[in-house]
């Protein structure tokens, strides 16, 4: 299969971490909402894999192999509030 990079994720330093290339210094962030805690982490994962993509390619948006990864959640009157943030690699 081809990669899918845009390019711009060489502006950021990056190192190999086991097996994976991932950004050294540079966070990306979601947020999600949901009925349910497990709905908003969801939610915000999606948020994030989203952006990442975005700027950087598929290649680089899968939050399972992001590195430095904090989820933290809280409840509202409509649900759940989530919000995550991790070093994207690939």
């Amino acid at each position: 299969s081809s990669a899918d990079q845009t390019g711009i994720a060489s502006m950021h330093n990056q190192a190999r971490v086991g097996n994976k290339i991932c950004m050294t210094d540079h966070y990306h962030y979601g947020s999600g909402t949901g009925a349910t805690k497990a709905a908003a982490q969801k939610s915000a994962i999606s948020s994030w894999s989203s952006f990442t993509d975005f700027e950087y390619g598929s290649d680089w948006a899968r939050f399972s192999k992001a590195v430095g990864k904090r989820i933290s959640c809280s409840s509202s009157s409509s649900g759940y509030d989530c919000q995550v943030e991790a070093r994207p690699c690939r």
